[in-house]
């Protein structure tokens, strides 16, 4: 049985490592980080420790509810998932009888609740492209993704709520621009969440900036890219905090923020200390209602069964 201690003033983050490791052997415990998270915090299930943010602790006590799901900071939002609420959400929709829902993974569970489909970056297009053409689909909550989402499909009947992440929206051209002066042979990973995407996109339309030189990717597209491209150098347009595991992962290439402060301070909250302290005292631990958990369940299933696959979803999302 663990003796619950404040961790040890002065403790190194190999130490703090160790202890973590130790108490997550005796719990049963996993522990799990987002790639966004202070590169230290990685450690390696009855007990979750969830070094994310909250509506990712939210997620994995909906997808496991008999496990104990820990988030180290209740501090670690999103201002994402903050622009909507549930109750935005069922007017919107009162606003349109009949539209399917579909809902970032960035989002609370009760707004996951309300939703017809979950998707991440990765598997949008696909989640929408599955939906029959003719039905009106709301969008949400981040408008730099639903505007890559209606492009990439070429709907018209895509409504898309006005939210963002503060974080991507504060990389734009400017950025690009500054970057690619200084490493004019990189090539350049954008999210489809940056305040950059749109203007990106449309110099690649006018020709002033070359197809060949840019890649829209998801988080885990961006990192599968340097190993498939030629290219040695590439300018990264998302949360700083992916240059770790790039850098890791890819050491022979370079790789550059298109903003050295695009960082989220929700994320970074997590420390190894308060990890510590959670595994110890078992404490903030997430719990999401059962009926909130059983309808945003169904929305995240269909979003795994969608994959990145095209498949086939039924015309009317009650089905």
């Amino acid at each position: 049985m663990s003796v619950l201690t404040e961790p040890r003033r002065g403790a190194t983050t190999g130490e703090l490592q160790d202890e973590i490791r130790r108490i997550a052997r005796e719990r049963n415990a996993v522990i799990l980080a987002h790639n966004y998270q202070r590169p230290e915090a990685k450690t390696g299930a009855d007990t979750i420790v969830f070094c994310g943010v909250h509506f990712m602790a939210e997620t994995a006590a909906i997808l496991s509810p008999q496990k104990t799901v820990l988030l180290p900071d209740l501090a670690a939002g999103c201002s994402l998932a903050a622009t909507i609420t549930a109750q935005q959400l069922r007017d919107w929709k009162a606003e349109h009888p009949g539209a399917v829902v579909v809902s970032y993974v960035n989002t609370s569970a009760e707004v996951k609740a309300e939703t017809d489909y979950c998707c991440t970056s990765g598997n949008a297009v696909d989640v929408i492209n599955a939906i029959p053409a003719d039905r009106e689909i709301l969008f949400l909550p981040d408008m730099f993704l639903g505007a890559h989402v209606r492009r990439m499909t070429g709907r018209d009947n895509i409504h898309v709520w006005m939210g963002e992440c503060h974080v991507h929206a504060g990389i734009d051209p400017d950025d690009l621009t500054r970057q690619r002066a200084e490493h004019p042979g990189a090539e350049l990973l954008v999210h489809p969440e940056c305040g950059c995407t749109t203007s990106v996109l449309e110099a690649i339309s006018a020709g002033d900036l070359a197809e060949g030189d840019v890649r829209v990717l998801s988080t885990e597209g961006m990192m599968r890219r340097p190993a498939q491209s030629p290219a040695n150098e590439f300018i990264v347009a998302t949360e700083v905090g992916i240059l770790y595991r790039l850098r890791r992962e890819n050491p022979g290439k370079q790789f550059f923020a298109a903003n050295d402060q695009a960082s989220c301070v929700y994320m970074k909250v997590t420390t190894l200390p308060k990890v510590l302290r959670a595994l110890e005292r078992n404490q903030h631990r997430i719990v999401v209602a059962p009926d909130i958990a059983d309808r945003a369940r169904l929305a995240i299933e269909r979003m795994v069964s969608i994959g990145g696959a095209p498949a086939t979803v039924p015309a009317d999302p009650g089905e």
